[in-house]
This record gives structure tokens, C-alpha cells and sequence, in this order.
């Protein structure tokens, strides 16, 4: 009984931590491509019928972005027509799906381990479906816990999430490091007259004919744990409320905040799940503007080139055995900085946790490019790459997704939230896909613009971007209407 009454917070946290799972997956998807790409751009350069070129090599690489795209725009539909729950199944087979084609897309059309035009196609087909999953699962695994976590540790339940993701990232570096064991990325080559890249004959194969294969498939294992737990978490009490079943969303309100809580929390829900909206810009283009430049700075700033391409930045950078140790040190900081914000985020405020972070990331991409324009190698652009990275993770990576689920009035968010998050992972697939050719032009060139890109994003926080922290969702109401008025 008296279970009943105080509620249970080992079901609540069992539920979240099923959810976050999909987090997890979002890193890892996004992110095993790192330890994956140079094996990979290494079998495609050896297709007879097509020359593989570092343009689409970016393509390649950043492929399941598109898909995170398509996923992300769509993820409210089907929120809303196949429920929370349901959609994170979905996210689950496509995830998995993804894993084993990405690992094996000759299957039933072509011969195994011959490259070829079609098959280049047929990889970044595979590599879009798991993108898919990626869109489904950004977008409503926080929604998924924010709906049936309580008010007041909704916050860092929800912050979990973004937790997961670089924990997801953290070990599929490992993975791929574990997979590596002692083979070596190829060699490529250019030729001088041609300008044509090719594998060096001096190569390690492994990770040209098995390597990456073996990368992409672990994802598969993951995948199909969260797909099967899927069948033991319920379905959102708000979503219940809005099909009418509102006995069975009390029974989980009940279990999750006891008896009395619960009938407060249903009423609440019941008020609000038919809740007025209000058209775009009701309160001006400034506060869309804002959420769209939120998200636009939070990838111009460079920072998934860094994850997406980490072993073979760091290999240039000098350091020992391919990178991808490096990669698994900046993990563990990642994680480490990410804490460092969820941790300080309302005690410090948003505005001055994004400042802090665009200057620190700035200093630490004009330190890589000054490095390469010296021909400086080893420890220091190592731990400039590093020291960009963590910044990220105690700035824009979380303290981004909290801004952009407050600052919109409450009567715009579904819409504003959705603009805000398309436009988010459209420049994540710009800057990912031109990263490579960029690089190749000039690492100083393309990390000084990363730099200058980091000032301005300081410069836009400061200026334009209102502070949320400890204000009321009427207040951010309120807010934009004074600014309209002005």
C-alpha cells in the first residue's frame, strides 16, 4: 500500500533507462562511421567502374544523415499515429536493419566484396535506413521520458538522454578501437599526374575487405536488446489520455508518483492534452530565427567533423596506432564535460555555459590550425582537438537541446521545435559531407573556419539569445510579446 502512495522510482528509472537506450543508439549510429571510414573509402577506391573521390566519400560517410533528416520531420507523425512507444519499436528495426545491410550489402544482388557504383548506392541506402532510426529516436526518446517522468526530475531525466548519446559515441569508439586489435588503416595515395587516389600496395587489407564490415554490424547487437525491452516499458500516460484511455494512463501515473499524485497529474494532463495553439509567428520571426540559428551554430561550429572523422584527424595529428586511441581518450573527456554540464546548467544559466564554450572551442580550433600551418605534430594539435571537443560537450551539445525546448512559447513549440531540430541535422549532413574534401584542401583552412565560426556564435549568444534559466514557460510567453511590441 504504501508503495502505492509514494509511487515506485525503480519502475521510473527502469522505464528511462530503457528509453535512453535509443540515445544510445543516436551515438552510436552517428558515430561508429569514425572508426569505419577510412576502410571503407579504401574498398570503394578499388570499384573498376567508377572513381571514388573524396566528394563522395563525404557522401558515403555522412549518408545516414539524411535519413536523420527525413526521420527527424516525420518523427511527429508518427509520435502521434503510432505512439511513443510504438515509434521507438520502429526505431529499434531500423537500427538493426541498418547494422546488417550496412555490414553485408551485397546481399542477393551482388557478389561479395567486389566493389561497384551500384553497390556504393546500395551501402548509403542501408546506412540512410539507420539513419531513419537516428530521427525517430532524437526526437521522441525525450519525449518519451519527458511524458511520464515527474515535473520535478523531469530536467535531469531528460539530460540522460543527452548523456546517452555520448556514452553511445564513447562505445562505439571503444568498439571499433577492440576491433581494430593490431591492423592498420590503408594507405592511400595520390597520383601526382592524376590526382587520382588509390590504395597503397604496402597496405593492411584487413580493414579494407573485413574491418569496417565489422564495425558497422555491431551496432546490431545494441539494436536488438533495446527492441526487445521495448515489450516491457508502457505507453506514455499523455499519449494514453489522448487515445481515451485514460484508466490505463492512470495505472502508470500510479505506479510512477503514487495514488494522489497521480489523479493530480491525470487532471493536469486531461487539461492540457487539447491544448490551445497558435499560429508560427504569433509572437514575431526573432524567436523562430533564434531557435533556427540555435541549432544552425550548433553544427557550423564543426564539431561532428570532429566526431564523425576523430582517428583519422588524429592520425594526421600525429599520434600512434591509427588514432583510435585518441579517439577513446576524447570519449572518456566527452563524457566527463557533458556531466560538467548538466551538472552546472541551472546554476550558472545557458547563456553564459554557450559563451564559455564558443570561445573555448574556438581557441582550441585555431590552435589545430596553427599546428598544421607549422607542421607541428604529436601532443599539442592532440589536445587542441581535445580541448575543442570537450568544450562542445559543456556548451552546445546538451545546453542547445535545453534552449530549444524552452525558449519557444508553449503554443508554438510542437511546430518551432521541428523547424528548429529539421534545420539541426540538415547542417550536420553540410558540414559532415564536405568535411573530407575541405580537410583535404587545407586542415588550417577548414578548422580556422570552424574558429571564426565558434566567435560568431559567442557574439550571437550574447547578443541575440534571451536567458531562460528559472523562468516559467508564461514567462518566455510574455517575453517575446514585450520584444514584439518594442
Amino acid at each position: 500500500m504504501n508503495n502505492i502512495e509514494k509511487g515506485s522510482k525503480l519502475y521510473l528509472y527502469s522505464i528511462t533507462l530503457v528509453a535512453v537506450i535509443g540515445g544510445l543508439l543516436f551515438g552510436y549510429d552517428t558515430a561508429v562511421i569514425s572508426g569505419a571510414e577510412k576502410g571503407l573509402e579504401g574498398f570503394f577506391l578499388m570499384a573498376p567502374d567508377f572513381t571514388y573521390n573524396k566528394v563522395l566519400h563525404g557522401i558515403t560517410s555522412s549518408s545516414a544523415l539524411i535519413g536523420c533528416v527525413i526521420g527527424g520531420a516525420m518523427s511527429g507523425y508518427f509520435a502521434t499515429r503510432l505512439g511513443r512507444r510504438n515509434s521507438l519499436r520502429l526505431a529499434a528495426v531500423l537500427f538493426f536493419l541498418s547494422a546488417l545491410g550496412s555490414y553485408y550489402p551485397e546481399f542477393l544482388f551482388f557478389e561479395y566484396g567486389k566493389p561497384s557504383w551500384d553497390l556504393m548506392v546500395t551501402f548509403n541506402l542501408y546506412r540512410i535506413l539507420g539513419g531513419l532510426g537516428v530521427g525517430l529516436a532524437s526526437a521522441i526518446c525525450p519525449m518519451y521520458i519527458a511524458e511520464v517522468a515527474p515535473s520535478e526530475i523531469r530536467g535531469t531525466l531528460v539530460s540522460c538522454n543527452q548523456f546517452a548519446i555520448i556514452f553511445g559515441m564513447l562505445v562505439v569508439y571503444f568498439v571499433n578501437y577492440m576491433i581494430m586489435g593490431d591492423h592498420q588503416n590503408p594507405i592511400v595515395i595520390k597520383d601526382a599526374v592524376t590526382g587520382i587516389a588509390s590504395v597503397s600496395p604496402e597496405s593492411d587489407m584487413w580493414t579494407v575487405n573485413e574491418g569496417w564490415r565489422y564495425m558497422f554490424v555491431s551496432e546490431a547487437f545494441p539494436a536488438l536488446i533495446f527492441g526487445i525491452l521495448l515489450f516491457f516499458v508502457p505507453k506514455t500516460p499523455r499519449y494514453l489520455v489522448l487515445v481515451r484511455q485514460e484508466e490505463r494512463a492512470f495505472h502508470i501515473l500510479e505506479r510512477i508518483n503514487g495514488t494522489t499524485r497521480a489523479k493530480e497529474v491525470l487532471a493536469e494532463i486531461k487539461s492540457t492534452v487539447h491544448e490551445k495553439t497558435e499560429k508560427l509567428f504569433t509572437y514575431g520571426v526573432a524567436v523562430i530565427v533564434i531557435g533556427i540559428l540555435l541549432s544552425v551554430f550548433q553544427q557550423a561550429i564543426g564539431i561532428n567533423a570532429v566526431l564523425y572523422y576523430a582517428p583519422r584527424i588524429f592520425e594526421s595529428a600525429g599520434a600512434e596506432g591509427g588514432g583510435m586511441m585518441q579517439t577513446v581518450i576524447m570519449g572518456v573527456v566527452n563524457i566527463v564535460f557533458t556531466v560538467v554540464a548538466i551538472v552546472t546548467v541551472d546554476r550558472f544559466g545557458r547563456k553564459p555555459l554557450l559563451i564559455i564554450g564558443s570561445i573555448g572551442m574556438a581557441v582550441g580550433a585555431f590552435m589545430v590550425a596553427v599546428c598544421d600551418n607549422m607542421g607541428i605534430k604529436g601532443i599539442v594539435p592532440v589536445l587542441s582537438i581535445i580541448i575543442y571537443a570537450a568544450f562542445f560537450m559543456m556548451s552546445w551539445g546538451p545546453i542547445c537541446w535545453v534552449l530549444i525546448a524552452e525558449i519557444f512559447p508553449n503554443t508554438i513549440r510542437g511546430k518551432a521545435v521541428a523547424i528548429a531540430v529539421a534545420f539541426q541535422w540538415i547542417f550536420n549532413y553540410i558540414v559532415s559531407s564536405t568535411f573530407p574534401a575541405l580537410y583535404d584542401f587545407s586542415p588550417m583552412f577548414a578548422y580556422g573556419l570552424y574558429g571564426i565560426i565558434c566567435v560568431l556564435a559567442a557574439f550571437f549568444v550574447w547578443r541575440w539569445v534571451p536567458e531562460t534559466k528559472g523562468k516559467t514557460l508564461e514567462d518566455m510567453s510574455n517575453l517575446w510579446k514585450a520584444r514584439l511590441n518594442k
